[in-house]
């Protein structure tokens, strides 16, 4: 009966428990009694009764209970007491929850005031090493979401968290390559002859240890060509002696060496882009085929003029044809060995001809920003596979794919309004945090094939970081990357955006020896491969939208193709201050720098010395500083509040509300500057108002943003015209950034000139 009666107790107080508001459930907790203006739920059981709250009950009844008239209150716990019965433990645990929610929440809007007023009891030195640690902590995942759909999320936060990867586990054997021979239908299309296929040539050509080891000594030898599309081009090799060509006139598709059925369903997958072309018989467009020339020879290729405006999706088809011919090659001469194989009923290693594969599946690496992406990516696989015939191809878990890669257009809010390139960058899925792999077997394709499974692999910066992890880690793996045969990065311009460091950290992990076999037969691996000389038959192609010292570092440094290299070098001659359309005066003010390693210091000390106390006055209020570096952003800021200037702040990681604040202080010139960063401007596209004074600390990474900064002035006009200004920080190490400004003619007279300030006037009538 003890026990019976304790179970009945507990259940009527659970009962109780459930029955009480977050607000009544904390005055008891701090009390020990509930308020006398609640009605206590009487503890016998009574019948359900029909209630109708208003719409505003969930809200009210928890927010301002004390405030409802008591029958209602009453009413609606009856109600929620007689159909709800919640467990002890259940509710304890849910009451922790809402604890550690207000406390974060309560020392999230603290830390935000303190920044607002500019206060810290911190020295700037503990502050800045805080800073660091917890940038390279949470700046693994940077902003993907410029909406701000997600609420006060941390910007970059995924979309969907799944508890588990996916891999699809049930096609194991049906797409291995190791228990699969060629078809009788496909068996003529093998026969391709080294001398005229450009991927039989490159993948059998044999290198020597001595030119392997001259490669450190040997002089990069280059030559610089003209083409009527692509325009300046570079030619490069350590190598061999260098060769270059010239794009033919007409371009013919048999002499291209595609795999069936690419030849017939390449015109059909591109035709949306020859339709606005006349009197042209090409199955390329101008760019695509000088594009493809350079692919198809299996030079690595520096594209920096790719734009999602413009030409994005037409480089997109173009580059996904040259991976999806590689791998169909690749796996038919697999096919066609093991085909030979049982044929002429040969043992393990008895002939070499039949070295055929790398020490690991993946031969693609299709690196993309966003989800957007890699599902346009996979729809261009399944076209050019597919093509206009009747007979379809199988895809496996393509509903989950399209699921999970996919958008909901009614999800995006329709009263944004963006420039079109915003537009351009930022539609789709932009969750930036994604892996999948794809095989592909004649003609069926298996998404979420498991990485040792796939043919391509496609994936993000931030997703392949949390694979490859670091130094120390117990659960890392990277050897799937050993023998990738062509790494492609798209739109390269963005991880600058993102983080950088995640693209470095790629790069020094590719094509290294695997830590484990794989199950690999020795027997088919290729000479080159088992030499760990992987990296030299790699072909890289790189897109992006600008020059840039970090993406030619890349290019440099870790593009070492056996074919050699090639680059896109066209110099701006106008440049995107020509865009600028307000009467404005931009002072270029140059600084000294000693050497590279100096730069951000002297810049530093540059600002604090010569430029921040001309604007110290209050009468040079409404400043806003653009910093495109977090690190100086930080530093900045850290300075400011030592000096106690009266400022406010907005970065890629402010909050909505801290955002909207400061906003509004520095349009009605409370707060005298505004420190902004690239990254948000980049992520959120904002209009600035009440700018009088802008100050660029450091040229921008974008040229285009240069202009939209500077016509911001004009959202708010009030008669000030006459006293704005424009200052620009630069040195001799930012000549490609200046040139992007101002043109190349105007860049190289302002960095050889004696004099180190320069002026120009835009929006003269």
């Amino acid at each position: 009966m003890g026990k019976r009666g304790s179970r009945s107790r507990s259940r009527s107080r659970s009962q109780l428990l459930s029955a009480l508001t977050k607000k009544q459930k904390k005055h008891l907790r701090d009390f020990g009694e509930e308020h006398p203006s609640w009605d206590r739920v009487s503890r016998k059981d009574t019948k359900p009764q029909i209630c109708q709250p208003s719409e505003s009950t969930d809200t009210s009844s928890s927010e301002s209970g004390a405030e409802s008239e008591p029958e209602q209150v009453s009413g609606y716990h009856k109600l929620l007491a007689t159909l709800k019965t919640v467990s002890k433990e259940e509710e304890e645990e849910e009451e922790e929850e809402e604890e550690e929610e207000e406390e974060e929440d309560s020392v999230v809007e603290e830390a935000e005031m303190n920044d607002e007023d500019g206060d810290s009891d911190v020295s700037v030195e503990e502050e800045t090493a805080a800073e660091s640690t917890e940038l390279r902590e949470r700046d693994r995942i940077l902003p993907a979401d410029p909406e701000g759909k997600d609420g006060d999320k941390p910007p970059g936060t995924s979309q969907q968290e799944y508890p588990e990867e996916f891999t699809d586990a049930k096609h194991e054997s049906l797409f291995s390559l190791e228990t699969n021979f060629l078809e009788e239908e496909s068996r003529g299309s093998c026969s391709l002859k080294a001398t005229q296929d450009p991927f039989l040539q490159h993948m059998n050509k044999e290198l020597k240890e001595k030119e392997i080891q001259a490669i450190a000594t040997n002089p990069q030898m280059t030559c610089q060509l003209k083409w009527p599309i692509l325009g300046q081009l570079v030619f490069s090799s350590k190598f061999q002696k260098l060769e270059t060509f010239k794009p033919p006139k007409d371009i013919d598709l048999k002499s291209l060496h595609l795999q069936k059925p690419l030849e017939t369903t390449w015109t059909k997958t591109n035709s949306h882009f020859l339709s606005g072309l006349h009197k042209s018989s090409s199955p390329f467009t101008p760019l695509q085929k000088e594009l493809f020339l350079i692919m198809n020879s299996y030079r690595d290729l520096l594209y920096p003029e790719r734009t999602a405006l413009q030409n994005g999706e037409e480089i997109r088809h173009v580059y996904c044809l040259h991976a999806i011919n590689h791998v169909l090659k690749a796996n038919v001469q697999v096919l066609g060995n093991n085909s030979r194989r049982r044929s002429q009923k040969l043992g393990v290693g008895d002939d070499d001809d039949f070295r055929d594969q790398g020490l690991t599946r993946p031969k693609v690496l299709i690196v993309v920003p966003f989800r957007e992406a890699a599902l346009r990516v996979v729809q261009l696989f399944i076209s050019l596979l597919e093509g206009d015939s009747k007979k379809k191809i199988i895809v496996s878990n393509k509903k989950r794919f399209n699921g999970e890669y996919g958008s909901d257009p009614e999800e995006r809010p329709p009263n944004l309004k963006r420039p079109e390139d915003y537009e351009a960058v930022f539609v789709g899925n932009i969750d930036d945090h994604f892996r999948i792999g794809v095989a592909i077997l004649q003609r069926s394709i298996r998404l979420y094939a498991p990485f040792y499974s796939s043919d391509i692999l496609i994936a993000s910066p931030l997703g392949l970081r949390t694979i490859i992890g670091a130094e120390g880690e117990k659960k890392r793996d990277f050897d799937f990357l050993s023998s990738v045969e062509l790494l492609i990065i798209d739109q390269a311009d963005i991880y600058l955006m993102q983080n950088w460091e995640h693209v470095l950290h790629l790069m020094s992990h590719m094509n290294l020896l695997p830590l484990d076999s794989h199950g690999v037969d020795f027997s088919r691996v290729r000479m080159w491969s088992l030499n760990n000389w992987s990296k030299f038959y790699r072909q890289t192609l790189l897109f992006g939208a600008l020059q840039d010292a970090q993406i030619n570092s890349v290019f440099n440094k870790h593009c070492v193709n056996v074919q050699g290299q090639v680059a896109v070098r066209n110099v701006p001659m106008t440049g995107s201050i020509s865009h600028v359309l307000v009467q404005l005066p931009h002072v270029f003010q140059r600084m000294e720098a000693e050497n590279l390693a100096s730069v951000i210091d002297a810049r530093f000390n540059f600002f604090v010395n010569k430029i921040l106390p001309q604007y110290r006055d209050a009468v040079m209020s409404h400043t806003l500083v653009y910093v495109p570096s977090y690190f100086d952003f930080v530093r900045l800021r850290n300075y400011f509040k030592k000096e106690d200037l009266n400022f406010t702040h907005i970065c890629e990681y402010t909050q909505k509300s801290a955002v909207s604040r400061a906003r509004q202080f520095f349009f009605q010139g409370e707060k005298q500057f505004l420190l902004l960063t690239e990254r948000f401007h980049f992520y959120k596209r904002y209009t600035i108002k009440g700018i009088r004074n802008l100050i660029f600390y450091e040229l921008p990474t974008y040229p285009h943003f240069y202009s939209e900064v500077c016509n911001m002035l004009r959202a708010t006009t009030r008669g000030e015209e006459a006293a704005w200004t424009c200052t620009v920080l630069y040195s001799k190490y930012d000549a490609q950034r200046l040139a992007s400004v101002v043109g190349v003619e105007r860049a190289a007279q302002m960095l050889q000139s004696k004099k180190n300030v320069h002026l120009f006037i835009t929006g003269e009538r």
